[in-house]
């Protein structure tokens, strides 16, 4: 059996570090937890990988040199990219090879991560149905209201009075529409292979067209991404809606966005893990959203703008999850990422 083979397909980041705690072997997981490409990943030394970790350098260092075994449990790890990590963190001497040790990082905010998206999934279909059975309650007698409005337009002879009827049924219109995109896709629907940078430039070439002057937006693409089966137009309205949300948290203030793609390894969607997916960001440098709205952000009808329908984001995750994916939201002032997740074929 492949060793390296093996190691590449745990989800626990794996690495052998020396005395002089320079890597000699990277795993996949661990290439994504450091978010450090693995040739560069060999070239440093381990402190170099990272901007803060919950162990002291001169404890690593003795405890290689000794083979002498470390267990720290929740230590934190802030990346070189500034993204910060909760890790299980274990060192154990490799018998029969002096100051050679496994360094193993075991992500303990994944399984947060997983949890709370196997809740949200629930409180958003929970959500949907009620939606849904409201909406039917709605789109019945909203239509036989419009029906009714028309039947008698045409009874009317004085334009004044046509005036009202033409008043109800554009409103009816109006609520009617509402409830549809309250509703948004429900079904998966057919899915043909395209380039999600394809997708991404024509949100971007949409946008651009209105984009106030104190806002700049970035692009920073992974080529290598193959295509990927997808519903374009569904994804395009997913992402639309999420620049369109940073767009408008900057208007005030100005600032920049940013348009990352990247592959990731190992991950967990739901309940299923898949081995290479795609991870969409969407990152700009605002003033973040407000901590009590989190936990419900993807929920319809909850928004922290007054002119906001709340409608957008609980959109784009049905989207996602119709696409088999998921979406993250890291925010604090200054920066808040919507992160887009979908599997690769």
């Amino acid at each position: 059996m492949d060793t390296t083979k093996l190691l590449n397909n745990l989800v626990t980041a794996v690495l052998v570090i020396d005395a002089n705690l320079k890597p000699c072997f990277a795993n996949a997981a661990a290439e994504q937890l450091l978010a450090v490409a693995n040739h560069k990943l060999l070239e440093l030394r381990l402190t170099d990988l990272y901007q803060q970790l919950g162990v002291e350098e001169h404890i690593l260092r003795d405890a290689v040199a000794s083979n002498q075994g470390i267990t720290v449990n929740t230590a934190p790890l802030i990346t070189l990219d500034g993204q910060h990590h909760t890790v299980d963190l274990t060192l154990i001497p490799i018998e029969d090879q002096q100051n050679l040790s496994i360094l193993e990082l075991r992500q303990v905010d994944q399984q947060r991560r997983i949890h709370q998206q196997l809740n949200m999934d629930a409180q958003q279909e929970a959500a949907q149905f009620l939606v849904r059975n409201l909406a039917h309650e709605i789109k019945n007698p909203l239509g036989g209201l419009r029906g009714a409005a028309q039947l008698l337009s045409r009874e009317l002879e004085s334009a004044e009075l046509k005036e009202f009827t033409h008043l109800i049924i554009e409103q009816a219109d109006r609520l009617r529409s509402l409830v549809d995109r309250l509703l948004g896709p429900q079904r998966p629907t057919q899915h043909t292979e395209h380039n999600i940078h394809q997708v991404v430039q024509k949100v971007l070439k949409l946008v651009e067209m209105a984009l106030p002057e104190n806002i700049h937006l970035t692009r920073d693409y992974d080529p290598s991404i193959p295509d990927i089966l997808m519903d374009a137009d569904q994804l395009q309205q997913a992402v639309l809606n999420i620049v369109q949300n940073a767009i408008q948290a900057l208007e005030k203030s100005g600032g920049k966005i940013l348009i990352r793609t990247r592959t990731q390894h190992q991950v967990t969607i739901g309940t299923q893990r898949y081995k290479v997916v795609l991870a969409l960001s969407i990152i700009d440098n605002g003033p973040g959203i407000p901590a009590d709205l989190l936990d419900t952000l993807f929920y319809p009808m909850v928004t922290g703008r007054e002119e906001g329908s709340g409608l957008g984001l609980s959109i784009a995750h049905n989207i996602a999850r119709l696409h088999g994916g998921r979406i993250d939201c890291k925010s604090a002032p200054g920066q808040t990422e919507f992160i887009i997740t979908l599997p690769l074929q």
